[in-house]
Order: C-alpha cells, then structure tokens, then sequence
C-alpha cells in the first residue's frame, strides 16, 4: 500500500467512525504511531479533520458537518419523493422509504 492509498484508508475509516486515536490507526494500518501523525497532517490540509493532543497519545476527529461522497437531496426532490411514496406497496415502498432515509436532509 502507498502512502496515498494508506491516506485514502484512512480517510474512508475516519469518515465512518468520526474519530479515532493515533495508536488505533496505526496499529490498524500497520505503520508507526509517526507515520499516522504525518498522514494525518497531510490529509488535515485538504480535510476537516482536528488533530487533537491527549494524555494518550492524541487522536483525530471528523467535523460533524463532513460525510464523504455523501450526497443529499434537495429539499424539492425529498418533498417529490414523500408524495409519491404513499402510492407504493411493498418492496417498492420500502425502498423509496430507504431512499429518504438515506438521502434526505435530517
């Protein structure tokens, strides 16, 4: 694995579980706690990510506002897709259901 492609990883794993420690993910990524330091640095400039010092070791959290590739619908097709719904059974019903809940702005 390259440096980018740990990088990547570790932005995949931190955007599903919104924080981690340093310790973590280097054990998890089989690279030292130093490495992780740096990866995260580099990532922190282009990511909202906050470094953050502890007693520890320090750890790295995920701005709440963040969700990587996540797309949202708009409130109009959300409203769309509500109107619409009552008229499914099922399976289909379901699925539209899964869709909101995904996709809709909470």
């Amino acid at each position: 694995m390259t440096a980018n492609e740990r990088r990547e990883a570790i932005l995949e794993a931190l955007c599903v579980r919104r924080q981690d420690t340093y310790s973590n993910l280097a054990h998890e990524f089989g690279v030292s706690y130093s490495t992780i330091r740096r990866d995260i640095e580099a990532l922190a400039c282009s990511y909202p990510l906050e470094p953050v010092r502890g007693r520890h070791g320090g750890g790295v959290y995920v701005a709440d506002w963040y969700h990587r590739n996540r797309r949202t619908l708009s409130p109009e097709q959300a409203a769309l897709l509500k109107k619409l719904a009552p008229g499914l059974e099922g399976r289909d019903l379901e699925v539209m259901n899964s869709i909101i809940n995904q996709f809709a702005p909470h």
